[in-house]
């Protein structure tokens, strides 16, 4: 596994690492379908997104003791490894060029100890499911079998490090309704 950033503690957690954000160009040509453009712009988010958590995996698994739950990122880590590189070559399939992972990651919070690195593997998994959901309804039916499975699985492995469970795993809890109150 990676190992953590030297000396370097971050505490305020970004709107998005680097990476999230779509690079290379993608499309084929400048006549592409703006649906086929949307499906590669959204995997090159879910790439961005697997490259920040193969990143975040080497902090949480340098910060765990040598157990199960060690054991437990070692296997989240391949298997993220594993989606990264899928997309990489579904983009490179597509005609576009996969985007590169960023040299290092803002943390969403300072990750000292094994309880911090729990914390971090949920939230890795939590964000995933967002990018998923949103990458089933942004890729055509061949690709959205694999974007389900991902979502699927980052779901359970949040769940396994902790993170509570929302209905639809990957959408966002509604606001509360507003209710009216008399006078």
């Amino acid at each position: 596994m990676v190992a953590p950033p030297p000396a370097t503690t971050p505490t305020e957690a970004p709107t998005a690492p680097p990476s999230d954000q779509p690079t290379g160009s993608p499309s084929a040509g400048p006549s592409a379908d703006p649906a086929a453009t949307a499906a590669v712009t959204a995997l090159q988010g879910a790439l961005g997104a697997e490259h920040a958590a193969v990143y975040g995996y080497g902090v949480v698994g340098a910060r765990l003791p040598e157990d199960q739950q060690r054991t437990d990122a070692r296997t989240a880590y391949a298997a993220h490894e594993a989606r990264r590189d899928a997309w990489q070559r579904l983009i490179g399939s597509l005609g576009a060029t996969p985007a590169a992972a960023a040299a290092g990651y803002q943390l969403p919070f300072a990750v000292t100890d094994a309880a911090g690195a729990t914390k971090l593997a949920a939230h890795l998994e939590t964000r995933l499911t967002t990018v998923y959901a949103d990458l089933v309804a942004a890729v055509p039916g061949p690709q959205r079998g694999a974007a389900a499975d991902a979502l699927r699985d980052c779901a359970l492995r949040a769940h396994r490090w902790g993170a509570a469970d929302p209905a639809f795993p990957g959408i966002p809890e509604p606001l509360p309704t507003p209710t009216a109150t008399t006078p």
